[in-house]
């Protein structure tokens, strides 16, 4: 699953790592620029959205979301950062045009954004989950 994001800062690459207790997400615009909004929900922090920070796409289609009012949104990135079965990181840079795909959830007032994830495609993959890259 995708813990980390590198999103181009004004003086430097951002590192934004789902590890740390105030994460945000920059999310896309319809009219231009970026929403920064919580990344998914950690243990012992308030809320009723659901913890973690990724949603499985087979979970958006089975409906196991909807009740959280999901909408797609595009997560924009210069690159992530993935952790195979061993342990350690891995960088993975994004094209230009390339972001993550992402869902927005609310409940009430509280808003929260989810890396929607996929299997990978390939039987030898080192990765439990990957973010769907669009």
């Amino acid at each position: 699953m995708c813990q980390a994001i590198f999103y181009p800062g004004a003086h430097q690459t951002l590192k934004i790592e789902f590890n740390q207790s105030q994460s945000k997400l920059p999310v896309l615009l319809k009219a231009g620029g970026v929403m920064w909004l919580p990344w998914g929900r950690r243990q012992l922090q308030k809320g009723q959205l659901p913890l973690g920070g990724w949603a499985r796409l087979e979970s958006i289609a089975e409906g196991k979301w909807d009740e959280f009012f999901p909408k797609p949104v595009k997560i924009p990135a210069h690159g992530f950062s993935e952790v195979d079965f061993e342990g350690r990181a891995h960088y993975f840079k994004l094209l230009k045009n390339q972001a993550l795909q992402g869902l927005l959830a609310r409940l009430d007032q509280e808003l929260r954004v989810y890396i929607v994830t996929i299997a990978p495609e390939r039987s030898d993959a080192v990765f439990a989950r990957w973010p769907k890259v669009i």
